[in-house]
Formats: structure tokens, C-alpha cells, sequence
């Protein structure tokens, strides 16, 4: 019977002498694979460089600045065994972002690849000594250490309060937040996964979520560790390689964040779909519809789970679950739906036969952790961690419903908020109708400024290939459907070619919200093509804007939001002086 990890440490050690796969890497052209024992050889390696290089007035941090490669889970090691912590770098952070982000961890070593290399020209980083592990000189650093083995080389005796991840929350305003991870908890979190999915020596994780962010780490690295299962690699994700990936590595796991299911969908159907050897995907946001989808094309069950990488709430999903639900507070833990408005409990959410909310705009609040919580602090940021922790209880910043039984269900971010005619209103909920429209590959739903008051809905809609909006179509479909509220038609849709994202795969709202129903093509997403709704540009001209549509105020049904359109609506706003509001 398998023992209960206290720390990542004994995780990495736990791998010395076994022979079993451990690593896979290089995908379907050239698969090569390192054994458990192999890579916690390579982990003590390094955890004995870590040592000798930092210096003795430093913070243990290490920042790793890499793709999904075998130096990413190695440094993981390392840092595990030398009692350090891994900050991890988001590769599409630029310039003084990226340096402040390195800076901000207390990095004195940086370990990135020369394709990164680029990304730090410039840059003012004092005291920081950077290693680029595809060289001669990092594999000469290296070679006197070949022979260490776990846990003769720490900066402290690693113990399940050692800081083991700085991994910086995602988001697309502000500073990111460096929340804090030790090793106990980690070690946990790998634990209980790797129970709840039965993770056996014979599986095999596939990581193609990036690893500078916690879900891969958390939810596919981890649970992989605890199981004894290997883990074999993608150095960035990609819809179109992920079933040759997952027959060549014999991949039985996988996890996924935002948009990625959506993604998988939207490749072109093949007859040898479902052979492959996956029985599992786990992860977040990929919405009901789509989930089911998957399962029908690809044989494939989805599990959707909720657990920030903090670790003040988390949600625990049981054989009971109903369909959409993520499940319900574990034993002795206090979650409860709070109005943040008024501090009061929402009251449970009516659904029909089919488990679709109604009327529930009284029923979505904020997800409280009013009971325990694991939340272990923001790195140097106090201001952040009152936010989270205020009146004593851990705020999630996530919209959540219940049920009667008391089942959770996820409803957006609270930034993704909308108040339309005094009337509070959850994107997720929206976006979880409009996915059912079939030309549609993916949906995201925002809010944008009422010429008046509050707010309106706007959608950003993606369609299927050879897919062309039909705005006739689009109202007879959400007049179809029984759970769309009166207030939630959007009165704006703007057709993208792709949907705008983060690193992470997850909707990049700002840039949306930025945009709202100005006319411009939005980074990646030009509707170039008849098929899709737009007109395509010539090869070194500006991309054409994105096609607008919009159903103006007491009339039914949509039309291109032209520019007489336009500039009936600019004048609105200044009439109102909220014209600024639009350039948020």
C-alpha cells in the first residue's frame, strides 16, 4: 500500500534505481525515453549545481524560463531536493513585465534555452546569472556533479514547509501575484489526484499545458510522481500534434486549461479518432457542451475539476456529481456562494430537467472559503494576500451557483461580472448557452459599457471551418433556448477568426473587452475569408476589422454595425460622458 508523501523531495528520491520509464520527450518524430532512475540522477545533479552557484545572501529561488523540456521537470527536481523554490517565467511576458517578474521572485539564477534568449536582450537584471541549458557551457557545468545522488546536496533539509513553487497567478491587468507553494502541500495535492484517478506505474501523463504554470505542475507532473507513471512532454501546445503525440508516448492522462478542449474540437474529424490509448483528461473551463462533445468524438471522459493554485478553496468531486456541476465542498471544509455586494449568502439556483440554471442571477455570487484554508501567502505582496483573506475568510475571486444538494457550479471570474439593466449576470452562464450553437468553434462572452448605464453583452464568436454567421440564424437560435434570460442576448458579436488567448490557453478577456465593438482585428483572430464572416486581406497589407454585428435598442434581430452605426453610438456616449469607458 502506497504511503502518504510529505514532501516532493521524498517523491524524487522514491525514483532512485528504477528502471521504469520516467520521461518521454520529442513526440512522434523521435520518442526518446529516461528512466525514473535517470531522471533523478539528473534532478541531484543539478540540485548540487543549485547549491554551488547561489549565492549564500540569496533567497533559495531559481527562476526557470523554458518550454516544456526535460530541463523543466528536472530543475523541478532539483529545487525539490535542494530545499529551493522554482519561479516560473511565462515566456510571453516581454520586457520590463518579464524583468520585473524575475526580479520581483528574488532570482539569482535563471535557467532558459537559447530560442528565450532574445526575450532577455536588454533587459536590466542585476545579480542575476543566467544559465541557457542548450550549450556547451551548461553541459560542462554539470559534469562534475554527475555522480551526486539525492539529498547530498541541499541548502537546508527540505521539509513539508520548504517553499518548493512561486508560480505567478494568470491575468492580463496588473502585476501577476507570486503565490506561494510549499512542499507538504504540494506532495498532498499530487497525493489525493493520484488516488482519485488511480494513477498506476503503466500510465503515462501527457504534459502538454505549459509547466510555468500550476496545472501542469499541480495536476499532471505530480500525480505522475506519486503513481510511479511517466510523464512524457510537448514543449508547447498544439491541437494538431496532440493524437500523434498521444500514440506515440501511449498517453492514458492528460490536462488542459481554457480553450484547449475547444481547440482539440476544432481540428478536422478523423476516422481513427478514437484510437489511441487516453482514458482521461482533467482540467478546467472547458464547459459542459464541449466536454461532452469530446467524449463523443474522441471516447475520451473529461473530468472538470476546481483548485487554484493557492490553495484556499478547492472543490471535491463525487460519484454523484450531476452533469455540469464540479462537485461539492469536501468533508469539514465551509464553501459558501456569498453576494459580494451585500455580504449575504445567495440563495440556491433553480434548474430544469436538464440541469440549466434559471432565473439565476440571485443565485451567482462569489466562492468563499469561510472555514480552513491551505492558502500559504502571495511572495511579498501583503496587499494582495488582505484581499484574498479580508473579514477572515479566503475570497476566490470565481462566480459560483449551488443547487439544492448543494452542488457547486462554476459561472466565470468575477471581473467577468455583467450588470445589464440593474440585472448582475455571469459570462460563464452565457457563454455555456451560446456553445450549444453548432456553427460556433468557440464563444467567449464580456462585458462592455452601456451608452448610459452599466453594462451590455458582447460576444466574441469563432467559427467552425466553412462555418458563415447568419445573423437570422444566430436569433432564431437564442430564441430557442429556454435559459437564456431576457437580459442575456448580447447586443454585441464580434466574429474572430481565433479566439484571442493567454499562455495558458485561457480567453484573453482584456483584450476583448479593450476592443469591444470598435472596429479593429484583434492580434491572431483577423476574420480573413468569405467562410468566416469577413473579407480577407492581401499578403502585407493591414488585416480588415473584424465584422461587428449588433441588435440595436427596441428592434430584433442583427446587422453590421456600420459606420453611421458608429458614430450614432460614439455620440451617445459622449452625450453621457462615458466615452472614456471605452478606451479602458
Amino acid at each position: 500500500m502506497r504511503t502518504t508523501p510529505e514532501t516532493v523531495a521524498e517523491l524524487i528520491a522514491r525514483q532512485w534505481g528504477d528502471p521504469r520509464p520516467g520521461l518521454k520527450y520529442g513526440g512522434s518524430a523521435h520518442t526518446t525515453v529516461l528512466s525514473h532512475h535517470r531522471t533523478a540522477q539528473e534532478a541531484a545533479s543539478r540540485a548540487a549545481l543549485l547549491v554551488d552557484l547561489l549565492p549564500s545572501d540569496a533567497e533559495p529561488h531559481v527562476g526557470v524560463l523554458l518550454d516544456n523540456t526535460p530541463e523543466f521537470p528536472f530543475w523541478l527536481g532539483a529545487a525539490a531536493l535542494a530545499g529551493a523554490a522554482v519561479a516560473g517565467i511565462n515566456p510571453t511576458r516581454r520586457g520590463p513585465e518579464l524583468a520585473r517578474d524575475i526580479l520581483h521572485t528574488d532570482c539569482r539564477i535563471l535557467v532558459t534555452e537559447r530560442a528565450h534568449l532574445p526575450l532577455l536582450r536588454g533587459l536590466d537584471l542585476p545579480g542575476v546569472r543566467i544559465l541557457v541549458t542548450d550549450t556547451e557551457e551548461y553541459a560542462a557545468l554539470l559534469a562534475p556533479y554527475a555522480a551526486v545522488k539525492p539529498g547530498e546536496a541541499t541548502l537546508g533539509n527540505p521539509g513539508p514547509g520548504s517553499r518548493l513553487l512561486l508560480y505567478f497567478t494568470s491575468g492580463s491587468t496588473g502585476a501577476p501575484k507570486a503565490a506561494i507553494c510549499t512542499q507538504g502541500r504540494l506532495a498532498a495535492a499530487g497525493d489525493s489526484l493520484a488516488r482519485q484517478f488511480s494513477v498506476a506505474p503503466d500510465d503515462v501523463h501527457y504534459v502538454c499545458m505549459p509547466l510555468f504554470h500550476g496545472n501542469a505542475v499541480i495536476a499532471d507532473w505530480l500525480p505522475a510522481l506519486v503513481g510511479g507513471a511517466a510523464v512524457a512532454l510537448r514543449p508547447r501546445f498544439s491541437a494538431s500534434a496532440f493524437l500523434d503525440d498521444v500514440r506515440a508516448y501511449g498517453a492514458t492522462y492528460f490536462t488542459y486549461v481554457g480553450r484547449a478542449v475547444q481547440y482539440l474540437l476544432a481540428t478536422e474529424p478523423r476516422p481513427d479518432d478514437r484510437a489511441h490509448t487516453l482514458r482521461l483528461g482533467f482540467g478546467t473551463e472547458a464547459g459542459a457542451v464541449d466536454a461532452a462533445r469530446f467524449t463523443e468524438r474522441f471516447g475520451v471522459r473529461l473530468v472538470e475539476g476546481y483548485g487554484a493554485t493557492e490553495g484556499g478553496a478547492s472543490v471535491q468531486r463525487t460519484a454523484d456529481t450531476p452533469p455540469g456541476a464540479l462537485g461539492r465542498a469536501a468533508p469539514g471544509d465551509d464553501l459558501a456562494v456569498i453576494d459580494p455586494e451585500t455580504g449575504a449568502e445567495c440563495p440556491p439556483a433553480a434548474l430544469d430537467a436538464q440541469g440549466r440554471l434559471l432565473g439565476g442571477s440571485a443565485a451567482i455570487g462569489e466562492l468563499v472559503n469561510r472555514g480552513r484554508s491551505l492558502f500559504e501567502g502571495y511572495w511579498r505582496n501583503p496587499e494582495a494576500e488582505a484581499a484574498r483573506t479580508r473579514d477572515g475568510w479566503y475570497w476566490t475571486g470565481d462566480l459560483f451557483f449551488r443547487d439544492a444538494e448543494g452542488f457547486l457550479y462554476f459561472a466565470g471570474r468575477t471581473d467577468d461580472r455583467l450588470r445589464v439593466d440593474s440585472e448582475n449576470l455571469a459570462a460563464a452562464v452565457i457563454e455555456n448557452v451560446l456553445a450549444r450553437w453548432t456553427p460556433a468553434a468557440a464563444v467567449a462572452v464580456y462585458a462592455v459599457p452601456d451608452e448610459a448605464a452599466g453594462d451590455q453583452v458582447m460576444a466574441a464568436i469563432a467559427l467552425k471551418e466553412g462555418e458563415r454567421f447568419s445573423p437570422e440564424a444566430f436569433s432564431a437560435f437564442l430564441a430557442a433556448q429556454p435559459d437564456l434570460g431576457t437580459k442575456m442576448s448580447p447586443r454585441y458579436v464580434r466574429i474572430v477568426r481565433s479566439m484571442p488567448t493567454t499562455a495558458t490557453n485561457k480567453v484573453h478577456r482584456f483584450a476583448l473587452r479593450r476592443a469591444g465593438f470598435l472596429p479593429q482585428s484583434l492580434p491572431g483572430s483577423a476574420a480573413g475569408g468569405a467562410s468566416r464572416g469577413g473579407a480577407g486581406a492581401h499578403p502585407g497589407t493591414a488585416p480588415e476589422p473584424d465584422p461587428v454585428w449588433w441588435s440595436p435598442p427596441g428592434t430584433a434581430g442583427y446587422r453590421l454595425l456600420g459606420p453611421e452605426d458608429l458614430s450614432a453610438l460614439l455620440a451617445a456616449y459622449a452625450a453621457h460622458a462615458r466615452t472614456e469607458l471605452l478606451e479602458r
